[in-house]
């Protein structure tokens, strides 16, 4: 094959999505047609997201089982307000998996952009699976948001390759609003 035809197809349109759903090489539960886009997929927030507390004490990135509740709080609910200058962890409604020659870019969808909300960038490894938490910034003016608001949209690549060692990390098999591995959560694996 010429090196022209096998780049040809990195990142997924909606025919390849579609074909990789049905087949299960993608795996998106819920999952609603609606959210296949032209290029990617459309992921809706949960009802769950946790805000970051300003906070004096520092977090040791080496501790195990730091008591969350000095710099999160966890809420639940239909909708959130997203105040200016707010970093808030937001979760997808959607549990994914990708296989091992897949990863995904995510990204905030323009909307939320355009409202002043910023998301630094995030990437799906190959073998991933879970629910997607991203972490956002609130813009100039507060913004109320609704759980099943689609607000990330994901870009599918595939590799050229499968990789060696599919992710098998902290984040695996994550449920709900995740926060950093060195806090002591119910989703924390033992």
């Amino acid at each position: 094959m010429h090196y022209e035809q096998s780049v040809k197809n990195l990142i997924l349109g909606d025919r390849d999505l579609r074909y990789y759903i049905k087949t299960g090489r993608i795996y998106i539960e819920p999952y609603d047609e609606e959210i296949v886009r032209e290029n990617g997929v459309d992921l809706r927030l949960s009802n769950e997201i946790a805000k970051l507390k300003n906070s004096q004490i520092p977090v040791d990135t080496r501790a195990k089982d730091l008591d969350p509740s000095d710099y999160y709080e966890v809420l639940k609910g239909e909708s959130f307000i997203i105040m200016p200058g707010e970093r808030v962890l937001l979760n997808t409604m959607e549990f994914i998996r990708l296989p091992d020659d897949i990863m995904a870019f995510v990204n905030l969808r323009s909307t939320f952009a355009r409202l002043g909300i910023l998301a630094p960038p995030t990437i799906v490894d190959a073998g991933f699976e879970g629910n997607i938490t991203i972490e956002v910034v609130g813009g100039s003016f507060p913004v109320k948001v609704h759980a099943g608001d689609r607000f990330a949209h994901l870009i599918f690549a595939r590799l050229l390759t499968p990789v060696e060692k599919p992710y098998i990390g902290d984040y695996q098999g994550q449920r709900g609003v995740r926060l950093p591995k060195m806090f002591k959560s119910p989703r924390t694996p033992p």
